[in-house]
């Protein structure tokens, strides 16, 4: 707990940033005022004096639609007919020149919604409320800020509050932002970040780099994004932002070409689109490309794309269209590799692009690591006389893994903007893997030594090595899903291998619906040696009739009609069950290892060999973000990959994060929660050891311990090798303790977790987990008194033993005479029918005045300025630190030598600084 001063410090402390930053500091204090007030901005921005009817229009244009609806009228000009029949574009945010805008700064307004509500701090642009900031104090967890947000959606935030476009959280040491978007989930809160990735949470700094005006106005004109098929508010992330801007300064100031460095989930589609859109905007260029590889993976940027902005992308069926569409106007299309060759390498396509060779063209290459090392690449960059052409990869080459000495660098020039898989797993963007690997053989000749890996293509193909593989699979489904919570996918060595395992599952006795699909004609573009992914591919006359047995199987299982023919309507039906969980097991090859992103897709079966960037692709599709029971992306490996999994994410996360990006060994949790379970015995040894718990505490106390042994029992249950028999707490007792915990959690109104779903945490659950043990002993302190009623018999036992318990804590001890002091004033004279006070209200404001006095007395000692010494501890609870030079000017007026000055100097820190440990309960 802290007192309601640090709340009111950081509000204070932020506006004084923001009038520093050139912010006009704007008292509003209701609707009324706000709509006065953006009058007058809206009149400034716009070089008019409006009159009040036509003001009223305006008002009228902007009150109706959603939030999303507003957006869009946020961003477009409104056409105003004047009262002398004139037309005036009326403009509410400048999104071409966004430092030229009026940006304002304001606090404590009052919106009278459903409930009235005082917002803590606004950032107007315009006039219009776009930034709405929300400020704890210090030692709450920010997430209470989040849902303090998003009660205010159901209860506030109406009329020009709905034109707030972006949120921003904060108790001082930590600061998240993200958009307008109700119940989107806590999830899709981000820390800012510099450049090289490194969070930016303390306010004081956040502030001054995200509400820099231009930083800002930026943010609003050109980084919320509108998707317009979810009709939702969204928003770059920093590392997002830092590579758009890297891209579009480099095509702005250089004749260079670069790439960027994104790991795989890590939302290239946004900033991909992000940056082929406002570098198509740049007068002086004619067209923007963005070249895939494969024809999947061009249907499906472009079905991204339009969800962004529907239309705003040309996509080509075949290269006559694309040669068609280059010849248009259309400054922005999605294109595959294979077809823009043929359009410059045959004669018939090329003869038509003579014109369109000599204009100014960028090209944005998707997954640069795959096809961009052949003659294809060098084809079109030859072609064109002013191109220049940029990569998105989450798997550059380097040259550890060039497969013939030439690297992502060597291709594309300097890598622009990175953001490697440690960072992403760090950020909680995507998951770690848990790495398993299964299978042991013996060779004939070698009877003593079991073989981790045998290559041999008779070897791999054998029946009982994959009948055994299959059993595997069905025997342990439903551990690695989660009870089918998830799905997964089953990667193979070749076409051969995978209809030889489809066959196999058909045989066998499950009721698991699984789909396979692969290419029957070679595809020699994605074809990489060095990765293994395409890895035994074998082209014959009945590949194709196989495939269509398969898809008939398919369309009798769900209704379908397709066959080879259609294969990309098959392709898409596939992709669409997959992201549904209506496939459990999809057999690949090589298709869907790559680009493919699928949120219930948690378990990946391997019996191919990978390396490098295959391999980190592959691995990655099972890593997306989803809920608390999807804790890690889980790898079951029926081959010895053990070095090239090493290998590959030392690679691709320029060091050696193995501790980050994958699990712990099953083992190692066992021990951790064996450790816990003793100490949990040892206090609580039966059930009927909590079933007299009298004080919120002690109940707190045990669903904080149990959670922690919940969670990690959680996570072991992913494991093919869980057991319960193993752990110090038997799966009987562990159920037993887990009712009284469900009940513990909803007596303390905290969500539970799902009865039906054995140990899923509730997101509340978890972050009530990370509550310091500082915080939990002011918690204490706070019940405790809560509980002291004078006019019982106890009541001096029970008063002694509060003022116990503080002097039996190190940290609280020295506030034993405050305790003492509070509880004479506002609770030993209390009689039984006095309304109860707000005891935390009521500490506050005794710590405020209290705290005022020592102040006060310091000064007089001292004699220096009081309202200094005031500032000194304001700006101490805002930034975290003391600012030393407000002491250095309470003492100028002193003249004094300069040993008097240190000496006065150092007396009045520490005197403040005692003040600060007596009075602070962070």
């Amino acid at each position: 707990m802290t007192s309601t001063q640090s709340e009111q410090a950081l509000e204070s402390g932020l506006i004084k940033t923001l009038v520093s930053m050139n912010y006009q500091a704007v008292k509003i204090e209701d609707e009324e005022a706000l709509i006065n007030n953006f009058r007058k901005q809206l009149d400034n921005h716009n070089k008019i004096v409006l009159s009040d009817d036509e003001f009223g229009r305006i008002m009228i244009h902007l009150e109706s639609g959603s939030i999303f609806d507003k957006a869009i009228k946020l961003r477009d000009k409104f056409s105003l007919v004047r009262e002398d029949g004139t037309t005036k574009w009326i403009e509410f945010l400048n999104t071409q020149e966004w430092c030229k805008n009026e940006f304002q700064v304001s606090s404590q307004i009052t919106d009278e919604g459903r409930r009235k509500s005082r917002y803590d701090v606004t950032i107007l642009v315009n006039g219009l409320p776009l930034v709405q900031i929300e400020l704890k104090k210090r030692g709450i967890e920010l997430k209470q800020a989040y849902s303090q947000v998003q009660r205010y959606h159901k209860t506030a935030f109406k009329g020009l509050f709905k034109y707030i476009q972006i949120f921003v959280i904060s108790n001082g040491v930590n600061t998240r932002y993200f958009t307008n978007n109700p119940n989107q989930g806590y999830k899709f809160t981000f820390p800012w970040a510099d450049f090289k990735n490194n969070h930016i949470d303390r306010l004081d700094i956040f502030a001054a780099m995200f509400f820099d005006q231009c930083t800002l106005g930026k943010m609003l004109a050109k980084y919320v994004v509108l998707h317009q098929s979810d009709k939702c508010l969204m928003i770059l992330r920093p590392y997002q932002y830092y590579a758009v801007e890297a891209l579009i300064d480099k095509v702005a100031n250089s004749t260079k070409n670069g790439y960027i460095w994104h790991t795989t989930g890590s939302g290239k589609t946004l900033t991909s689109f992000k940056a082929a859109q406002l570098i198509s905007e740049m007068p002086d260029i004619d067209k923007v490309l963005f070249v895939v590889d494969r024809h999947d993976l061009d249907t499906q940027t472009k079905k991204e794309y339009d969800a962004f902005s529907p239309g705003a992308v040309d996509s080509t069926d075949n290269t006559k269209a694309l040669v068609k569409a280059l010849q248009s106007n259309k400054k922005l299309m999605i294109t595959t590799i294979q077809k823009l060759n043929n359009a410059v390498q045959k004669e018939r396509f090329s003869k038509g692009l003579q014109d369109v060779k000599e204009k100014n063209i960028v090209m944005i290459f998707d997954e640069c690591h795959r096809s961009q090392f052949g003659d294809m690449h060098t084809n079109i960059t030859d072609f064109f006389n002013h191109i220049r052409y940029f990569g998105f990869t989450g798997t550059p080459i380097l040259a550890k893994n060039a497969n013939d000495g030439r690297t992502t660098k060597d291709i594309f020039g300097e890598r622009l903007h990175e953001y490697l898989i440690k960072d992403a797993i760090a950020d909680e963007n995507v998951l770690s893997f848990l790495v398993e690997y299964h299978g042991k053989w013996k060779k004939r000749n070698e009877d003593d030594k079991k073989v981790k890996s045998i290559d041999t293509r008779e070897a791999m193909m054998s029946d009982k090595r994959m009948e055994d593989i299959v059993d595997f699979i069905l025997d342990n489904y439903n551990t690695s899903t989660y009870e089918r919570d998830f799905n997964a996918m089953f990667a193979v060595g070749g076409v051969p291998m995978v209809t030889k395992y489809y066959d196999l599952f058909k045989s066998r006795n499950h009721d698991l619906k699984i789909a396979t699909i692969f290419t029957y004609t070679q595809n020699e573009d994605s074809e990489d040696e060095l990765t293994g992914m395409n890895e035994g591919f074998v082209s014959d006359g009945n590949t194709r009739d196989i495939l269509e047995g398969y898809i008939r199987d398919y369309n009798e299982m769900f209704g379908t009609d397709f066959n080879t023919d259609n294969f990309n309507l098959y392709y898409d039906d596939i992709n669409k069950r997959m992201k549904n969980r209506q496939i459990d097991l999809l057999l690949v090859a090589n298709m869907f290892l790559t680009g493919f992103d699928a949120k219930r897709l948690n378990t990946l079966y391997v019996d191919k060999n990978l390396n490098y960037h295959g391999l980190l692709q592959a691995f990655s599709r099972t890593n997306r973000v989803l809920n608390e029971k999807k804790r890690f992306g889980k790898i079951v490996c029926f081959r010895d990959l053990k070095e090239n999994t090493d290998a590959a994410i030392s690679l691709y996360s320029n060091s050696n994060s193995s501790e980050i990006v994958l699990m712990k060994p099953y083992q190692s949790l066992v021990e951790e929660f064996n450790n816990q379970a003793i100490s949990f015995l040892e206090k609580y040894p039966t059930i009927d050891s909590i079933s007299e718990f009298q004080s919120e505490q002690d109940k707190r106390t045990f669903v904080m311990l149990f959670r922690a042994m919940l969670r990690l029992r959680t996570q072991m249950k992913g494991y093919n090798e869980f057991n319960g028999n193993a752990l110090e707490i038997k799966d009987q007792l562990f159920a037993d303790f887990q009712s009284k915990y469900l009940d513990m959690s909803n007596q303390l109104a905290v969500k539970p977790i799902n009865p039906d779903a054995e140990s899923i945490l509730s997101d509340i659950d978890f972050e009530l987990e990370l509550i310091h043990r500082d915080i939990i002993n002011v918690m204490y302190i706070l019940a405790l008194l809560q509980e002291l009623r004078p006019e019982s018999a106890s009541y001096n036992k029970d008063r002694k033993a509060v003022l116990d318990t503080v002097n039996g804590d190190p940290v609280l001890r020295s506030k034993s005479r405050l305790i003492d002091e509070f509880i004479r004033i506002h609770i030993d004279g209390r009689q039984d029918k006095d309304t109860p006070s707000d005891i935390e209200s009521d500490l506050d404001k005794y710590i405020i005045a209290e705290r005022a006095k020592a102040i006060g007395k310091v000064a007089a000692e001292e004699g220096v300025n009081e309202e200094l010494l005031h500032e000194y501890i304001t700006e101490f609870e805002y930034l975290g630190k003391p600012k030393n030079e407000i002491i250095k000017r309470a003492i100028e007026p002193l003249i004094l030598t300069f040993r008097e000055n240190q000496a006065k100097k150092k007396s009045i820190i520490e005197k403040m600084q005692d003040i600060i440990k007596l009075f602070s309960w962070n």
